[in-house]
């Protein structure tokens, strides 16, 4: 089968969890014996470095690349045109189709944030209007979850039989025996990952370990990634009585972050919102606790490896992780759940099922 991704997220993203997503595909169907092509264009993306030759139709990456959108769409209509795919997968949304063809087109939708938490996004952001001319024009939808799947046809209004769930996967290797040491490693410290803002209720957590008596000022907290912490997280820090050092934002590489995982009392994952959330799997795969809120696709991620609150619940949060820090023996039940719950979402079984949605739209084995 001809299987064809187009440039849209590659013009995007340097790096990130969707653009990793459609590499990951791309290198398992290839290695599966399928026809597989990235159409990048002129791209800015890491992850295509990376996978086999010819796999990729492209240059790149290139700092400047979203400022030939325009152009790859023109690129796109004649490459994906005389490479006559089977099926493309539209790797992002756009109001305007970048091909014009008949071929069967599929799109995956990751979350329904914007529709959600619309007050946390400018007025001029279009993703809304976006997706939805996606979805309109789409003759199948892959859901990452089924959460996801029920908020698209609660929101969209989407027909049941027009959508399949497949779940994303982990390098189930990538967080295993880190292989550098985190300056925090002698540390008792619990961990946070990720961006902080809105949704992503990172303020709510630090309300919930100041607090908490076994935690604020004995235990640090260790927040990974999402830029260095604004003035104004810094007064919040502050004003919750936390003294210096016990509050700390960290950045660095996958292996960095694996042994952050590794020696953390837990993760803590506070989220309003997730349309999947690679984060706990992650923690599960370098076998740390994970702590976590119960709402929207968590749960259904997560499984039975994890601790469950509240997020709109302070105290509940408080107790929740204070229950884990202070019981060794719950750690290692929740690790070894954990091990086992990883198990279940790998990226061969995520490219098995697309390939099988694929064959199902197209009539083609």
């Amino acid at each position: 089968m001809r299987i064809a991704y187009n440039h849209q997220i590659f013009s995007e993203q340097e790096f990130g969890g969707v653009s990793r997503y459609y590499s990951m595909l791309a290198d398992k169907l290839f290695k599966q014996g399928q026809d597989v092509k990235i159409f990048a264009g002129l791209h800015r993306n890491i992850y295509l470095g990376n996978l086999p030759k010819g796999v990729v139709k492209g240059i790149g990456p290139l700092k400047s690349a979203r400022l030939f959108q325009w152009l790859n769409s023109m690129i796109n209509q004649v490459q994906i045109k005389s490479w006559q795919p089977d099926i493309v997968h539209e790797t992002y949304y756009s109001a305007l189709p970048t091909f014009k063809s008949n071929v069967v087109r599929i799109t995956s939708v990751y979350d329904m944030i914007h529709e959600l938490f619309s007050d946390q996004f400018s007025p001029l952001d279009i993703t809304m209007h976006s997706k939805k001319k996606t979805i309109e024009r789409a003759d199948h939808i892959i859901s990452i979850s089924h959460s996801t799947k029920n908020d698209l046809i609660k929101l969209f209004g989407v027909k049941e039989d027009k959508i399949s769930v497949v779940h994303l996967g982990i390098d189930l290797e990538a967080f295993k025996q880190p292989k550098v040491k985190s300056q925090f490693a002698e540390q008792s410290y619990i961990l946070y990952v990720g961006y902080r803002s809105g949704y992503k209720n990172f303020y709510g957590m630090l309300k919930a370990c100041a607090i908490s008596n076994v935690i604020k000022n004995k235990i640090m907290v260790i927040a990974f990634g999402g830029g260095d912490f604004s003035s104004q997280e810094l007064l919040e820090i502050n004003k919750l009585g936390f003294k210096d050092g016990f509050v700390q934002q960290v950045g660095g590489s996958d292996e960095m972050l694996a042994s952050l995982y590794s020696n953390a009392l837990c993760f803590v994952y506070p989220s309003l919102y997730e349309g999947f959330g690679l984060p706990p799997l992650e923690a599960m795969s370098a076998e740390c606790p994970v702590v976590s809120s119960n709402t929207s696709s968590i749960p259904e991620v997560i499984n039975k490896a994890g601790v469950y609150f509240d997020p709109n619940n302070i105290d509940e949060m408080c107790s929740a992780m204070e229950m884990v820090v202070l019981d060794e023996s719950l750690r290692f039940r929740l690790v070894q759940l954990g091990l086992e719950n990883i198990k279940l979402f790998s990226w061969q079984k995520c490219a098995f099922e697309t390939l099988e949605i694929y064959k199902k739209i197209t009539g083609k084995v």
